[in-house]
């Protein structure tokens, strides 16, 4: 009975242990799933003329159509049917249009132009979702007069801050306008009002056919017909005289900003999408190619990017269709059911539906399902160049505080600091523990060794969180303050320990106190360890300045944070040393003694037979109390939790914090939305961190085994 009791409580922790890993591979597996698109409905575009500009609500129930006659047609998404059609009192044709998210501007042939909002309001009559459209004008009803000389607006562009509003468009007598608004509300009516700050304008050559403004009002870039994309700079009366021009392989049809505004899109004649980036270059920033897209073969003619993530679709002059995702530089889907040029596309909200006109003048919308565009192995493992660093690097930052954020996703960091720790912890426990199990073991008198190994073994049962409360509270400021005598004692206790064995050389009846030599040490190492903190300050003002951070930092180029590697390294090390000691010490002792005493009998000395016989015995298991502590320190998590910064870095530098997979999993697991990509990227860190330590167990197991049967002859 007993025999098959502990049979099905073994198959119990290993079917425990499948299912825990068959868990985080279901939970993990849908990031990988591919991206899907299809054509829900088409139909004719309902009423007349032109399609210049559509929009979506956000659940796609309902879309809006702008004319370039001036009407505003809301019509209900599944079937065409028309819920609205506004027509706009313009004065003059329409010759160009501009939008950002709900905000349309409107260029006319006079050179003035309308700032349009579309909105819905959501009701719920009889517990019915209700949406009803209706227009806004946050810049007034009055026209805004953008040329002064009545050209008509060919291209535009348009940002709306809190600050105030930049209007940007070119004209037909090949001039560059720009036009800034300053934005005041009233406190008493809350009435919103537009003051005119600045308006300038400079000449260019050729024909633009694509006009950007940046966010922050400080660039406007304009693309011509002839492969070059001008780069104009902005200050508050206008153009400031400076104006950068790069030049492509191929002609520019198209561009965008990514969301935030950071990015910039450049769609080519041959299909290909660059993304482009402000980067801090030798004290200036600078326009910097980043990463491309080549999926289409034809020319690109419509570009829509995605309202909350970095995601964008392109179309072109075929009708096909493409997703992309500009992070992880992946093609996501593509689709052609038009098959004829796309003229203008829209994204609903939470781009999970894709509408657009084609020049046929019909509609088509898309259902998509992309969930997890943001992963890629790149993104996992590689170096990304992210929006607002000047490199590509491995990033860790999964949240921020703007709509505008990008998550950064690498696993890089956490694996090293991960690996890190550990190293740390085990350099400073792997010598303590086995050379104590090795003296406890076969040294140490019985009656010490009866008090010792049990002292040294309910050191495990010491709760991590009270020794990482310590490292965190106590530690760390004492190493901080006491720097100098923390790498003294390094210096000072080896040498210690040699003057000692020196003089105990000629100490009498050394046989009435043998076994009890750890004892005599006791006093010795203390008096080393406050003589080493005693001459920190000292040694601080005689070799560094007073300060050994500061000097490291000025001098050697080290910086040092207070919760760094060394602080882990000496706690968690503390923590390891009694699972290593004990399975250690264990293994030396069970030698069997015969061994021993042929050794001896055979003339070696104690210490030659510790290393020649008895280490080679036990080296199993000393392999195996050397792969639990390891394996202990990968899977700690309060300690490095509260001894280090916390500072996802690839830093190997023993001053430097640090953030390993088990901390980072404790930290933001609770915090993450259930399925998100945050979410699932967390799990597959747990997962990394289940194989790992299965792996590398199984490594060690097969190691063991083979120690084993090698010294087994023994």
């Amino acid at each position: 009975m007993v025999r098959y009791f502990v049979a099905s409580g073994g198959i119990s922790v290993i079917i425990a242990i499948l299912l825990i890993f068959f868990y985080l591979l279901y939970v993990v597996v849908p990031m990988f799933e591919s991206a899907e698109m299809t054509e829900s409905t088409s139909y004719l575009a309902p009423g007349e003329d032109r399609t210049i500009h559509l929009g979506l609500e956000e659940q796609a129930t309902i879309a809006v159509r702008f004319t370039d006659t001036g009407h505003v047609i809301f019509f209900n998404t599944a079937s065409g049917e028309i819920v609205q059609d506004e027509k706009l009192d313009l004065p003059a044709g329409i010759s160009s249009v501009a939008a950002n998210l709900d905000l349309v501007l409107l260029g006319l042939e006079n050179g003035t132009a309308l700032a349009v909002r579309y909105k819905f309001d959501l009701s719920y009559p009889n517990d019915v979702r209700t949406l009803t459209p209706r227009l806004e004008y946050p810049l007034g009803e009055d026209m805004l007069e953008l040329d002064e000389s009545g050209h008509a607006l060919t291209q535009l562009a348009i940002q709306l801050n809190e600050d105030g509003v930049g209007l940007a468009a070119t004209t037909d007598d090949q001039r560059l306008v720009f036009v800034r608004y300053i934005r005041e509300e009233s406190f008493i009516s809350g009435e919103v009002t537009n003051e005119l700050e600045s308006r300038s304008n400079v000449a260019f050559t050729g024909r633009v056919n694509s006009l950007v403004l940046s966010p922050a009002l400080g660039h406007i870039y304009a693309a011509k017909n002839d492969g070059v994309l001008l780069d104009y700079s902005l200050d508050e009366e206008g153009f400031d005289g400076k104006v950068e021009e790069i030049g492509f392989q191929h002609a520019i049809s198209r561009l965008k900003l990514l969301l935030g505004g950071n990015s910039l899109l450049v769609g080519l004649q041959n299909g290909e999408v660059q993304q482009w980036m402000s980067v801090r270059v030798d004290g200036g920033r600078k326009l910097t190619y980043i990463r491309n897209f080549h999926q289409n073969k034809k020319s690109i003619i419509s570009m829509a990017t995605e309202q909350q993530r970095k995601g964008f679709a392109v179309a072109d002059t075929s009708g096909e269709i493409t997703l992309y995702y500009s992070t992880s530089q992946r093609t996501l889907a593509n689709i052609n059911s038009a098959d004829i040029a796309i003229e203008t596309m829209a994204w609903s909200a939470r781009a999970q539906n894709l509408i657009v006109a084609d020049s046929n003048n019909k509609i088509h919308v898309y259902d998509v399902h992309n969930e997890y565009p943001e992963i890629s192995w790149d993104v996992l493992w590689g170096k990304i160049w992210y929006e607002g660093y000047d490199e590509a690097d491995y990033i860790w930052q999964s949240s921020a505080s703007t709509n505008e954020f990008e998550p950064k996703f690498s696993l890089m960091p956490l694996s090293f600091g991960t690996i890190k720790a550990a190293f740390y912890a085990m350099l400073f426990a792997v010598p303590i523990a086995i050379l104590g199990a090795m003296f406890t073991a076969q040294f140490m008198a019985p009656r010490m060794r009866q008090t010792v190994k049990p002292a040294i073994e309910i050191m495990e049962a010491l709760p991590t969180v009270i020794l990482g409360f310590l490292a965190g509270l106590w530690l760390a400021p004492y190493v901080e303050t006491h720097l100098a005598g923390v790498f003294t004692l390094l210096i000072i206790l080896p040498l210690g320990f040699i003057f000692c064995a020196w003089l105990w050389g000629y100490v009498p009846n050394k046989a009435a106190v043998e076994g009890w030599e750890a004892a005599v040490l006791i006093p010795v190492v203390l008096f080393l360890i406050w003589l080493s903190m005693t001459l920190s300050a000292p040694i601080e003002n005689l070799f560094f300045d007073g300060d050994l951070r500061t000097y490291m930092s000025t001098q050697w180029g080290l910086n040092y944070d207070q919760r760094n590697a060394l602080v882990v390294g000496l706690i968690m090390g503390f923590a390891v040393i009694p699972t290593i000691f004990s399975i250690a010490e264990d293994a030396l002792f069970s030698v069997p003694q015969h061994l021993i005493r042929g050794s001896l009998a055979l003339g070696a000395s104690r210490w030659q037979t510790m290393t020649s016989v008895v280490l080679p015995a036990a080296s199993p298991g000393i392999f195996s109390a050397v792969m639990m502590g390891f394996g202990r320190a990968v899977g700690e998590t309060m300690i490095v939790l509260m001894a280090t910064g916390n500072t996802p870095l690839m830093d190997m530098s023993l001053f430097q914090g640090m953030r390993t997979l088990a901390a980072n999993l404790a930290v933001e697991v609770p915090e993450a939305e259930v399925a998100s990509t945050h979410y699932r990227v967390l799990f597959l860190a747990a997962l990394i961190l289940f194989l790992f330590t299965f792996v590398f167990n199984t490594l060690a197991e097969l190691i063991r085994h083979r120690l084993r049967k090698k010294y087994s002859g023994l």
